[in-house]
């Protein structure tokens, strides 16, 4: 049974063309990666399904009565809102309902005869519905879910934004989980999570008997979970059975298969040439030469897929800095209550670390503390001499309205606009993406310009906030080569092990001096 059906889909933003003739179908049971390179349209292919945007063309026909789940990777919770509150908010729909019941029950006693039947017979089916789903037990199921979550020890009460990227992001799946859809759709679930809450999603999905998209690029999570792989690319939407690295298998073997008759192809199309061109003059020859030309003219030409500019990440190290690069005595970290123990740490030129741990223990507090735009709690923080620092941030706003050009263009004044593009360019993107606002790019290109901006100053320290989310396969493996070749020090917060093992030498395992419960 197809729950959803997408037939002849068109969309794109100005003159960039999305996607073009896209259909597609989703049956019970099938879960699905839908994977591509930064840009390609996956998160806009999400946000057409579910209405959020409109397309040029086509239809989207989902089942009667479905109710879908969807875990958007920009999605913002509600300021004044408290984490019970939105974890409530999976229970509106039944809210609402109660809200109906008791304002038939207020109506019921000026009702006529007819009425009162009438209401009766909606009370009975309001009543029904909200026993089914145990509504007078939501309470202990809400605190059932916050406990697998964390979200006890923090507190139901906490403010939505006290929490962490990572927090925030758990706390929207708890919702998703609470509400129970008939189909989840996931969009990168896996950034800001940390390992353990991984491990739980990954065998929550596995188990899921419902259908759900998921798009990741993170593959090892990615291979463990799907079933069924769509592949966005050039505008186009392709099917595989199987997991991802069965697709790689497949797809490997379509573009040898493609490259191959794209060389046939052309080889021919030159015989024909040279024969029309030789021949069409002569007389004797004449007909020949124009049955030839005819052939040229019906024949349908094969396109091979023009090839994306992969990602060139080249560190810039400046001058030898002293020997530490950082030391802290006693130093407690946090936002009004301490996040940590004392803590007296230190960080030598050189050295490569990783800061691992579950979300909300204070890893980004520790590294903004480090640089001073987080005052200690108490203890110091003293930093190195001739340190050139750079910083890649895990959020950066949302609503930024300046083209990719310009961006740069603040960073670095004195370059001219060809020297800008080309930057961009070495960091895989395209013209029009360079020629975009960065508010509607991707989130893996608009990480692609923040990384423009660090590969283009001298640095001797990197200190980097999860750089790892939202890049695709390409990006990230040419990430993980730059930092191993960077001759400079790294302090690296990262929540896949199989990038940042290769990359550092320590690992400093963050929940070992946090004050969190964990």
């Amino acid at each position: 049974m197809s729950i959803l059906t997408v037939e002849h889909l068109f969309h794109g933003f100005g003159d960039r063309a999305i996607f073009e003739d896209v259909s597609f179908r989703l049956l019970k049971g099938e879960h699905i990666g839908l994977i591509g390179a930064n840009g390609e349209g996956k998160s806009t292919f999400m946000n057409t399904i579910t209405g959020k945007l409109q397309p040029d063309e086509g239809s989207i026909e989902w089942a009667k009565n479905v109710r879908v789940g969807y875990l958007d990777q920009h999605a913002v919770l509600a300021p004044g809102m408290t984490i019970g509150d939105v974890l409530r908010s999976a229970y509106a729909h039944l809210f609402d309902l109660e809200a109906r019941m008791n304002d038939v029950c207020a109506q019921l006693e000026n009702a006529g005869e007819d009425e009162m039947a009438q209401m009766l017979e909606e009370l009975g089916s309001i009543q029904e519905t909200l026993d089914s789903h145990d509504f007078f037990n939501l309470d202990s199921k809400v605190e059932e879910v916050a406990q697998a979550f964390g979200f006890m020890d923090v507190g139901l009460e906490r403010m939505v934004t006290d929490l962490s990227g990572g927090q925030r992001t758990k706390l929207l799946l708890a919702k998703l989980l609470l509400e129970k859809p008939d189909i989840l759709l996931l969009d990168e679930p896996t950034n800001y999570l940390d390992e353990e809450h991984i491990s739980w999603l990954r065998r929550y999905l596995v188990e899921y008997e419902n259908a759900f998209i998921l798009i990741s690029h993170d593959i090892p999570f990615l291979n463990s979970v799907i079933n069924i792989v769509y592949h966005m690319e050039n505008r186009k939407l392709n099917r595989y059975v199987g997991d991802y690295d069965r697709f790689k298998e497949v797809y490997a073997m379509q573009q040898a298969q493609l490259e191959a008759a794209y060389k046939r192809q052309q080889q021919e199309i030159s015989e024909l040439k040279d024969f029309v061109n030789r021949n069409k003059a002569r007389v004797a020859t004449r007909n020949m030469a124009m049955s030839r030309q005819k052939k040229l003219d019906k024949m349908e030409i094969i396109e091979l897929t023009a090839e994306r500019p992969k990602p060139e990440f080249n560190f810039r190290t400046g001058r030898a800095p002293s020997r530490y690069i950082f030391q802290t005595q006693d130093l407690v970290i946090g936002y009004g209550e301490p996040l940590s123990r004392p803590l007296t740490l230190s960080m030598e030129s050189g050295q490569k670390i990783a800061l691992v741990g579950a979300n909300g223990i204070g890893k980004t507090t520790l590294l903004r503390s480090i640089l001073g735009l987080i005052p200690p709690l108490s203890g110091s923080v003293e930093l190195g001499n001739y340190l050139m620092i750079g910083y890649f941030e895990q959020e950066v706003a949302a609503d930024n309205a300046t083209t990719c050009i310009e961006e740069i263009w603040k960073e670095f004044p004195t370059l001219n606009q060809a020297e800008v593009r080309a930057a961009l360019a070495k960091c895989g993107l395209t013209t029009k993406h360079i020629e975009s606002q960065v508010r509607v790019l991707s989130g893996g290109e608009q990480a692609k310009v923040r990384l423009c901006k660090l590969i283009n100053r001298e640095t001797n320290i990197l200190l980097l906030d999860e750089p790892t989310n939202h890049l695709d396969q390409d990006a990230k493996d040419e990430l993980k080569r730059a930092l191993k070749a960077y001759k400079g020090s790294v302090l690296l917060i990262c929540h896949e092990p199989e990038f940042y093992m290769d990359v550092v030498s320590e690992v400093w395992d963050c929940s070992k001096w946090t004050t969190k419960i964990l």
